[in-house]
């Protein structure tokens, strides 16, 4: 928070600001514009110019076309009769020069009521300045948006052997940029990247499924049952059907009623909610892939998701080994293969499914996990998991068959009915896929559900609800199926070598101020 001194400096500038704005309207200049059409973004006159250079094709005194150009003016500096700016139009920069005698004495003179964090429009040649710059040598400028408040700019240097822009950011407090998200994206370009980034991926996520002729589908976010995953739902009141309501957790209970329907590849790209903590990976809004592919099971979908993975990487990254948190990963197919159950096995030094829960108990508080309330032998081993082996999983690693009480939703494994047949895929230490061979047994899952119900009468707030409608869709007949989800955030993190997933959310829930 800003200390009376800085309020008072702030104050002042905003006032200065707005009398800058009423001298403008006093001068019958619309701060506001309502439009402009500019020939080029900025990256694309510099390119322009570079093109027409190496052609030679600039005029004797050398400059090249004339272009308009739109942007924030990021930098300036006054040398008297000229003056020296530099704009940014979200995907580039480029440098322009005033000069009083080109573009007259009035509107040079009122050069002095712009800021940093201006928007304007200017037009002219293209040249190079004795230093190297591709410039607009600016014949005519427009003012398009008044700043009324300073962005935190911080010193911007550039490199002079690679050319490459240093900022020393003057908005440095994290919580603070992702409060003041557009803020950030204006002051720090590396941001935007990010989330181009992870529009990229979407795409070709989107991409990849389509191919393999899946039909993207929409289905309800606000929902009479949540279900389809074990978390606490967020909780509303419908006043014109007075029932209470839930925003989804999972896509599953209604993809999988897709494919009873004859939908026999089906995903959806969504938001979905859960009433959980905040953590480094953890928001209660966020963004699942959900897929369910009829006549398969876990192993098809293990090497489908591997197929996704290297695709998305190959037309994102355009390499296969990537840096995450200084970390090396290489996504070489193909990819490793545990067991849940012997994994934790050896890292507990027991073996898992010979103990209790009152053992299973014990040494999740010897370690001090958190939120042990209500947990039942299967979520105390997935807890156990996530403390001891989860961490250490950096290179893409398929956990697979856990234990049945920890999935109520798959098939059991066809070698050992104690387990599953599900697999989860880690990379960079965090779960990203979830799947399994479904469950299609109607009897069985109704047990299942059941069971879920009695784990919610002893304390489990997360234990899936008994869904009557679901199990009347399975009684239809559901043929063999694998499913799959996916949590895009991580995924997205994971590829530009990001730390929490607030840096991949452009705006994440966060504490109240104060």
């Amino acid at each position: 928070m800003e200390d009376g001194n800085e309020m008072d400096e702030l104050n002042q500038v905003l006032r200065v600001r707005r009398e800058k704005l009423q001298a403008l309207r006093d001068a019958g200049i619309e701060p506001f514009a309502y439009n402009y059409t500019p020939s080029h973004r900025c990256g694309e006159a510099r390119s322009l110019f570079e093109e027409e250079e190496a052609a030679g094709a600039l005029t004797e005194e050398g400059h090249g076309p004339t272009v308009r150009i739109g942007g924030r003016i990021v930098s300036w500096r006054s040398h008297g009769k000229s003056a020296f700016a530099h704009l940014e139009d979200g995907r580039g920069r480029i440098q322009v020069y005033f000069r009083k005698n080109v573009v007259g004495e009035e509107a040079f003179a009122r050069l002095d009521l712009l800021d940093l964090g201006d928007w304007i429009g200017v037009e002219g040649p293209l040249f190079r300045t004795r230093t190297g710059e591709v410039t607009v040598q600016v014949e005519g400028w427009k003012l398009l948006t008044k700043s009324l408040r300073p962005l935190p700019f911080g010193k911007v240097e550039v490199d002079p052997e690679t050319g490459e822009r240093i900022v020393h950011s003057g908005f440095a407090d994290q919580e603070a940029r992702y409060r003041q998200r557009y803020a950030d994206l204006a002051v720090h370009p590396e941001v935007r990247e990010v989330f181009r980034t992870r529009a990229a991926i979407v795409r070709e996520l989107r991409a990849f499924l389509d191919a393999e002729g899946f039909l993207e589908v929409e289905t309800p976010v606000l929902q009479p049952l949540y279900g389809g995953a074990s978390a606490r739902p967020f909780v509303t009141y419908h006043n014109a059907l007075e029932r209470r309501m839930y925003l989804r957790i999972a896509d599953e209970l209604y993809l999988k009623r897709l494919i009873v329907g004859g939908l026999d590849r089906v995903y959806e790209l969504s938001k979905d909610f859960r009433n959980e903590g905040l953590s480094r990976v953890h928001n209660p809004e966020f963004t699942m892939l959900e897929w369910y592919q009829a006549f398969s099971d876990y192993h098809d979908q293990m090497e489908l998701v591997e197929r996704l993975v290297l695709h998305v990487v190959d037309r994102v990254k355009g390499t296969r080994v990537i840096e995450y948190e200084g970390q090396e990963i290489r996504f070489d197919p193909p990819f490793r293969r545990i067991r849940l159950v012997e994994a934790l096995s050896e890292a507990m030094g027991a073996d898992v499914m010979a103990m209790s829960e009152k053992e299973l108990r014990h040494r999740a508080e010897t370690l001090h996990i958190p939120d042990l309330g209500g947990a039942g032998w299967g979520k105390l081993v997935d807890k156990l998991f996530g403390e001891l082996v989860e961490p250490d999983l950096i290179q893409p690693t398929f956990v697979v068959d856990h234990p049945l009480e920890l999935s109520p939703l798959a098939k059991p494994h066809r070698e050992d009915a104690r387990l599953t047949e599900r697999f989860e895929l880690y990379i960079g230490g965090s779960e990203i896929f979830n799947a399994f061979s479904e469950l299609n047994d109607p009897i069985d899952q109704r047990a299942r559900f059941e069971a879920q119900a009695a784990l919610r009468e002893a304390g489990d707030e997360e234990a899936q609800q008994i869904d009557e409608d679901y199990i009347r869709a399975l009684e239809y007949g559901m043929p063999p199926t694998g499913g799959v989800g996916m949590g895009v955030d991580r995924f997205v993190m994971l590829l530009t070598n990001q730390s929490s997933i607030r840096d991949v959310i452009l705006f994440p829930i966060l504490r109240d101020e104060g």
